[in-house]
């Protein structure tokens, strides 16, 4: 973590990449907020690199259309350059029907450089 950015502030910006479904806009967020040679792995994926977050993000929203990603009631826990939270997936205004848990670790300069991240909770298929 940088001074420049508090945990709270990362973990919110991390979840509006994550629910920006303008392209120009969410590869905007993408490109000035994490490294160029960011890595993203969770249990369904491990992706490195802007071109395959973004695809990646794009992805999931075609998967879950209009459900939105929102701050777990946990808060974020940071030291150093990582932070740790909880998010809630699902319907606006509605049920989180997805929850996770993500280890995330900034550059220097507060950019998002690595996502380690477990799904808690995932709709029965």
């Amino acid at each position: 973590m940088t001074t420049t950015q508090a945990p709270a502030q990362l973990a919110e910006l991390y979840l509006a990449t994550w629910n920006e479904t303008d392209p120009a806009a969410r590869r905007a967020l993408i490109d000035t907020s994490w490294t160029a040679d960011l890595r993203y792995t969770d249990p369904l994926v491990e992706v490195a690199g802007p071109e395959a977050l973004d695809a990646t993000i794009a992805a999931v929203q075609q998967q879950f259309p209009g459900w939105v990603f929102s701050l777990g009631e946990t808060g974020v826990d940071a030291h150093h350059r990582q932070a740790r939270f909880t998010w809630n997936l699902g319907p606006a205004g509605g049920e989180a029907l997805v929850v996770g848990f993500d280890v995330v670790t900034t550059d220097e300069e507060g950019r998002i450089a690595t996502v380690l991240g477990f799904l808690d909770k995932v709709p029965a298929v």
